[in-house]
């Protein structure tokens, strides 16, 4: 796991000037690689590729980046880890390919000698970023992995040079770079909490989009490829879907599962595993257990606010693995004291609060071990998220009852605020089945306010999935881009709402939030996270189930439990959802109020520009005086203007 950056400029500096350049870039980086450094040119094409490198698997100089292939054409820098290595090696070496290490780099830039850059890229198995110089054709290859779990900037400004890099403060690190701020990313940022790809948050800018890869020539020409395509993938294995007992595919998830554990537990530094007690991450240790020759370390962070913290679950389960396990339980300041440090991780705006103890979690890990396993993907692939049960049963429900109706239902629904529907639930909580039961009841009460008079299951989505509805009437000159959650034609291919649902968040949110969130995170403490549920192998075999696989019962992820229940005594993981939150809505009331005010300021707002104060200043309002929590929406607009104040100078 690493960070780089470089360039192409045909033409236009010497070698040392080249190099200056990439190792300025490259040297904002440091905090994803720390144990090494590297830069090469290629000065008569205008190349130059810089690196910091976190050893992970061949800890030798030769393992060191830029590196070259053994008959000097191909030049590579990469961030990741590739699964399937060891296979592609032997099929090299049958075919008389030299090994000088036993670095995956090693086989990637063998590979693209062998097949050329992309077929090599489209053989790896694993999450990975990089870019390869092909010295004798004068093209230069940027790769994105299938689902998007390593990030790629790349940017060309007028007649700049091409440049590319892992984050945005390295593309900031070349004196050439203009960072102006895209409007129409900042509104996009505003509907989700996030900038989706493949917008960026700087004009001239695009992150490579998942599956994807960028062909430049030396005559300025780029081209984008795409060679895993996610809708074909999801509507092939739709079309596809197999007549399967209940039993021969939980023996099926186990296996795959299994093979995919089994590959991220090869390094050689000491690696772990997050735990925290749910469904996904104790199913990813439950088979760390199964397939390792020692007990597995699990890290668990736990908070004084008992609503938000699964310590207690997460430690119940690594006694009955049997893991070496370390938890934490940090106070509401330590975990405020992060705050500060958003920005500079996150060099792009992002807004998913649960980046505060994902940052936590992952620093704890890093005082041990180099690797962490992690169980991110499991809610996406098999329905875990309280939208896929609920979402078109809403819209049915709510297409039987006249409109009038309809819109009187959500007003009533949002008279209470989410404090007293959660008195309310606490009440009649002894009176409930426990199938019933729900963390944070006046929150999911609030969303179903929302979306009660919404016309169609995507409407119901689209509604959830926006932080701020009215995006546009919030940032000054932005006008929001189109994505697959907008697409009306993705109905044809994908009949079922639930579907659809789930594509969406394949394509979106998962890669925009929740990927993005643990990257930066975990690099920001020079920690690699791997993710076993989000090996494409096991994600395109999940497509070609039934949904009943998934969804039985309105229970979510009803598979992947049975899988779990074969290690883990059910008791021990059924209990209410609760996320991997932090009470947001509470601080900025209380500790966090003048911090929230400063940057909220009115006339603060209309000094820079960006956002119109009226509307972000009501939720304000409102969130103080208790009549709607605002929570989320200004966690957006806070995350903006924190990073606009680090960022805009």
């Amino acid at each position: 796991m690493c960070g780089f950056a470089g360039l192409l400029y045909p033409g236009a500096s010497t070698s040392d000037d080249l190099a200056a350049e990439a190792g300025r870039m490259a040297g904002t980086l440091t905090h994803r690689g720390p144990d090494d450094a590297g830069v090469w040119t290629d000065a008569g094409a205008g190349v130059a590729l810089g690196f910091r490198r976190l050893a992970i698997i061949d800890l030798t100089p030769s393992g060191h980046q830029p590196m070259l292939s053994h008959d000097g054409r191909f030049a590579i820098v990469f961030n990741g880890e590739i699964y399937n290595f060891r296979e592609l090696r032997r099929e090299l070496e049958s075919l008389g390919v030299g090994f000088r290490g036993s670095s995956d780099t090693e086989v990637i830039v063998e590979a693209a000698s062998v097949w050329g850059p992309g077929e090599a890229v489209a053989r790896l198995w694993g999450m990975f970023a990089l870019a390869i110089w092909d010295r004798q054709a004068r093209t230069l290859t940027l790769g994105r992995d299938r689902l998007g779990k390593k990030p790629l900037y790349v940017s060309r400004q007028g007649s700049g040079p091409l440049l590319f890099a892992s984050e945005l403060k390295a593309l900031r690190a070349h004196p050439a770079f203009s960072p102006e701020i895209d409007r129409d990313a900042l509104a996009s940022f505003f509907r989700f909490g996030y900038v989706p790809a493949p917008q960026a948050i700087y004009r001239g800018v695009m992150k490579l989009e998942p599956g994807c890869l960028a062909v430049a020539g030396g005559d300025g020409s780029l081209r984008l490829e795409r060679y895993w395509d996610p809708l074909a993938v999801v509507t092939r294995g739709v079309a596809s879907r197999r007549t399967i007992a209940d039993e021969e595919a939980v023996e099926q998830l186990d296996a795959l599962l299994g093979d995919a554990v089994e590959r991220r537990m090869v390094a050689d530094v000491p690696l772990g595993a997050f735990l925290s007690g749910g469904v996904d991450s104790s199913t990813v240790v439950a088979l760390m257990q199964a397939r390792g020759s020692r007990s597995a370390r699990t890290f668990t962070i736990g908070f004084d606010e008992a609503a938000y913290d699964e310590s207690d679950h997460a430690r119940a389960i690594a006694q009955h693995l049997g893991t070496d396990h370390t938890a934490l339980k940090v106070t509401a300041a330590e975990t405020r004291e992060v705050v500060p440090r958003l920005p500079d991780l996150y060099d792009e705006p992002f807004a998913d609060s649960s980046q505060i103890p994902t940052l936590l979690v992952a620093a704890l890990a890093r005082r041990s071990v180099t690797v962490a396993l992690s169980g991110d993907g499991g809610d996406e692939l098999f329905g875990g998220y309280t939208r896929h049960l609920w979402a078109r049963r809403v819209a049915e429900a709510s297409g039987r009852w006249p409109s009038g109706l309809r819109s009187a239902g959500r007003r009533l629904l949002e008279l209470p605020s989410e404090a007293a529907w959660d008195r309310l639930y606490a009440l009649a909580r002894p009176l409930l089945p426990r199938r019933l039961e729900q963390s944070h009841p006046g929150e999911k009460i609030r969303k179903l306010a929302s979306v009660v008079d919404a016309p169609s299951a995507d409407e119901v989505y689209r509604r959830l999935v926006a932080q701020w509805p009215e995006a546009e009437r919030v940032v000054i000159g932005g006008r929001l881009v189109t994505t697959a959650i907008d697409d009306d034609a993705i109905a044809t291919r994908l009949p079922d709402a639930v579907d659809r649902m789930m594509y969406y968040d394949l394509v979106g949110y998962l890669p925009g939030d929740i990927l993005a969130k643990v990257d930066r995170a975990t690099m920001g403490v020079s920690l690699e996270a791997r993710g076993p549920l989000l090996d494409h192998r096991l994600v395109e075999w999940a497509w070609s189930l039934p949904l009943s696989l998934k969804i039985r019962d309105g229970e979510g992820k009803w598979i992947l439990r049975r899988v779990l229940d074969r290690y883990v005594p059910r008791e021990l993981v059924e209990r209410p959802k609760i996320g991997f939150g932090i009470p947001v809505g509470e601080w900025l009331r209380g500790p966090l109020r003048s911090w929230a005010e400063a940057l909220l300021d009115d006339a603060r707002l209309r000094r820079e520009g960006y956002l119109r104060p009226e509307p972000i200043r009501r939720v304000w309002r409102d969130h103080l005086a208790g009549r709607r929590d605002g929570q989320h929406r200004l966690w957006v607009a806070l995350m903006f203007q924190a990073w606009l104040e680090r960022w805009a100078r």
